[in-house]
């Protein structure tokens, strides 16, 4: 049997920005990309600890040693510029597999600045 199991999160990011006038998805900045094993393209959902809404899109690939978290498109009514968000990336694991993945995750602190 598949599952489906955290591959890796964000914790409580800042977005710095919000383009309501785009085709969709959110934009993180390479450096957080890295941290984490996220990718471009990838399905994440978010959860938005500044006012409960929950949402899924993909990733775009933001600026090399970039921070910043730019919500695009419709769900720019969902998360606004200084909300505190938490993004989860999943993956399908075989049941048999699950005990054996290892998240990555990273906390966000300072407005994205720093992340341990």
């Amino acid at each position: 049997m598949l599952e489906f199991i955290l591959k890796a999160k964000i914790h409580r990011c800042y977005v710095t920005e919000d383009h309501l006038d785009y085709e969709g998805s959110i934009t993180i900045g390479q450096e957080l990309l890295q941290a984490t094993g996220i990718k471009p393209l990838e399905k994440v959902e978010i959860y938005n600890v500044t006012n409960g809404n929950r949402f899924s899109t993909y990733v775009i690939k933001g600026k090399p040693e970039g921070k910043e978290i730019i919500i695009n498109g419709a769900a720019a009514h969902l998360a606004s510029k200084g909300d505190i968000l938490i993004i989860a990336a999943y993956c399908l694991a075989d049941s048999t597999e699950t005990d054996k993945i290892q998240p990555r995750k990273i906390t966000v602190t300072d407005q994205n600045n720093n992340f341990k």
